[in-house]
């Protein structure tokens, strides 16, 4: 089968840096858009972070073109201009201002082009804080996530890139009813998402957990789980994760291992009555458990129907046997020439997973093939480059 590319013909022009802003694009680009990507001269400083930062431009640059050019030069922005004249889509997330000042903001825009889609990823939505600076982390404290992820009074950052992401995610759910809204009106729009709105719409349970119940959410390492058996359990070996859900569940769990008096006590056959004895129930799973090996638990359980998890790193996602099997990653060749896999889009379509070998561009990798299909003739690409316009 041929990868799915729904979103072939699909013009994308990005002015991006980080992750929020080019996780949009590669999402567009996995399913077949065409992402020209916009870096300054001398590239984007996201390619040369360290640490933390490291992972930040293989994972969400993948399948996009790469144009070099000089935005604080006419040329260079009549150029930007000239790109996303006959664009379906463009996207942003640079500070509040920033692109109109450079007069790329979506008004200066559409005027030359009333079907763009105009996306702009943003710290906050309009409103009081609008003009402020956030990132991830900052959403990730203000909106209430961080206090929900730590334990009581240690708020807690989640472990990846989580808003930004699900912020990206955001922004092209925006741009895709956007383009199912061109389809009938024949015009674009500006659309936005943000972080700390987002981070708002995933703490959402807790609270209308709040609202439900009266009494405001306890950070999840002290919730009172809405199980007796969710939880981390320690095997001979290595931990794991096993959780029994449902009441249909809990007669399995107990037949499977033999829990022959604990399935005798009608008193906890329903859930909730589980949960309130669960200081009863639990030092006995416990000891349970301690008794088996991660592996030979992981061989019982499996087939089951019982949730359960090992406790994995990242690391051992690149040979996953599930992944590797079902096509969960994609060959990627990084800027250096390293050989490597990282995570495909998680979908599938058709059947199909929208999964394809990629090669991350070099800074301006496309400038001269771009420029040619603007018009440019070799001898006015070379001045352009001459003059440090372009790269």
């Amino acid at each position: 089968m041929n990868q799915p590319t729904p979103l072939a013909g699909l013009k994308v022009i990005e002015f991006t840096h980080m992750v929020m802003g080019p996780a949009v694009g590669a999402i567009l680009a996995s399913l077949g858009a065409d992402v020209i990507r916009v870096e300054p001269i001398g590239g984007d400083r996201t390619r040369n972070l360290v640490g933390s930062g490291s992972g930040y431009f293989p994972m969400y640059n993948r399948h996009k073109q790469s144009i070099s050019l000089n935005l604080k030069d006419p040329e260079g922005l009549a150029i930007a201009r000239k790109l996303v004249s006959d664009a379906d889509i463009l996207i942003e997330n640079y500070r509040p201002g920033a692109m109109d000042r450079l007069g790329l903001g979506y008004e200066a825009l559409s005027e030359n082009n009333e079907r763009l889609i105009y996306c702009s990823e943003k710290g906050f939505l309009p409103g009081p804080y609008e003009n402020r600076t956030a990132l991830d982390e900052v959403a990730q404290m203000m909106g209430g996530l961080a206090y929900m992820t730590g334990p009581p009074g240690q708020p807690l950052r989640a472990g990846s890139s989580v808003i930004d992401v699900t912020g990206g995610m955001f922004g092209v759910i925006a741009i895709l009813a956007a383009v199912e809204e061109r389809h009938r009106t024949g015009k674009g729009q500006k659309v936005q998402s943000s972080l700390f709105e987002t981070t708002v719409y995933l703490i959402g349970q807790h609270m209308a957990q709040k609202a439900v119940t009266g009494k405001a959410a306890d950070p999840m390492p002290a919730r009172i789980s809405a199980w007796a058996i969710y939880d981390v359990f320690q095997t001979k070996d290595d931990p794991i994760f096993i959780g029994v859900v449902t009441d249909a569940l809990w007669e399995k769990f107990c037949k499977l291992f033999a829990l022959d008096e604990l399935w005798a006590d009608e008193s906890i056959r329903e859930n909730n009555n589980r949960v309130a004895a669960r200081d009863r129930i639990m030092p006995q799973i416990r000891e349970l458990v301690a008794t088996y090996r991660r592996d030979d638990l992981i061989a019982l359980l499996d087939g089951t129907g019982l949730p359960f998890a090992p406790i994995a790193r990242t690391e051992d996602m690149f040979d996953d046997p599930h992944l590797t099997a079902s096509g969960g990653l994609e060959d990627v060749t990084l800027v250096d020439g390293t050989q490597t896999r990282l995570p495909a889009l998680p979908i599938e379509m058709n059947g199909t997973r929208p999964s394809a070998a990629a090669t991350l561009k070099t800074e301006g990798a496309d400038t001269g093939s771009l420029l040619g299909e603007l018009g440019f003739t070799a001898e006015q690409i070379a001045t352009l480059k001459a003059a440090g316009i372009v790269h």
